[in-house]
């Protein structure tokens, strides 16, 4: 097992206005593994990981990552201590070149404080270390070392969810959320996305995935919860979930 916090959620609650969409949620994350949040449309799953990621306020519960309290701190400072959300739609600057879209992942994670955690040579070192990590992400993802130059609304649907993983892993996060990431994709570029975050998972990055596609979520997964009307309804080894006909039946849209 990978070394590093655990992801702590304790009976959260979140509303909008007067609607409750997620009622006292628990779920954890712990060190290298895939943990598949699952469930229909509008189950709460996305409003859970935006709070985990600090962009929806709980009104009850709290988020521990490691010893350490997030519910309550801004998004920013919830990716400083290496939380990295990849959200549904992407949300990729199209004009950008592929590049400074991944650049930008960096920055917006850091937000400054990286060059102050480097001292006075801070300008240098921060360039070696954005090009150690682009060539990571290249290295992850070839195709977008192929298209660094063009602009990110030029590529397929396939290459821009490539382009907001890496983006996202330009931060070095150590959990990685991502929310619907094969939303929009054709069934085989949905097993090589999935089979790029196994990948990841098994160099010993921590992931926890929303996915409406509980099949091929629970093919990569370690563990599963399972959400229906806000409330976790159901959890145990993704394996576990895929055997139970009643899961699959009643919650998982499976036969």
């Amino acid at each position: 097992m990978t070394d590093g916090p655990t992801l702590g959620v304790r009976d959260l609650s979140v509303h909008y206005g007067r609607v409750q969409a997620v009622r006292r949620a628990t779920l954890e994350v712990r060190p290298g593994e895939i943990v598949a949040l699952l469930g229909a449309n509008g189950a709460g799953k996305s409003t859970l990981l935006r709070a985990v990621a600090g962009l929806q306020a709980p009104t009850e519960g709290e988020v521990r990552w490691g010893e350490e309290r997030l519910d309550g701190l801004p998004a920013h400072a919830v990716a400083r201590r290496g939380l990295a959300l990849v959200p549904e739609g992407r949300q990729m600057l199209a004009s950008m070149t592929v590049r400074d879209n991944l650049l930008l992942g960096a920055y917006m994670a850091h937000s400054g404080s990286l060059g102050a955690l480097l001292g006075p040579v801070g300008r240098v070192r921060r360039g070696d270390l954005m090009r150690e990590r682009l060539e990571g992400v290249y290295r992850t993802f070839p195709r977008l070392a192929e298209r660094e130059r063009q602009a990110a609304g030029s590529l397929s649907g396939g290459e821009q969810q490539m382009l907001a993983i890496g983006r996202a892993l330009m931060s070095a996060p150590r959990l990685l959320l991502l929310d619907e990431p094969s939303i929009g994709l054709a069934p085989n570029l949905v097993r090589e996305i999935l089979a790029l975050l196994a990948g990841l998972r098994d160099e010993g990055l921590t992931i926890l995935l929303v996915e409406q596609d509980a099949r091929a979520a629970l093919r990569i997964a370690d563990r599963g919860y399972v959400m229906e009307t806000g409330r976790i309804v159901a959890d145990g080894a993704a394996r576990e979930l895929l055997a139970s006909d009643r899961l699959r039946r009643a919650y998982l849209g499976m036969v």
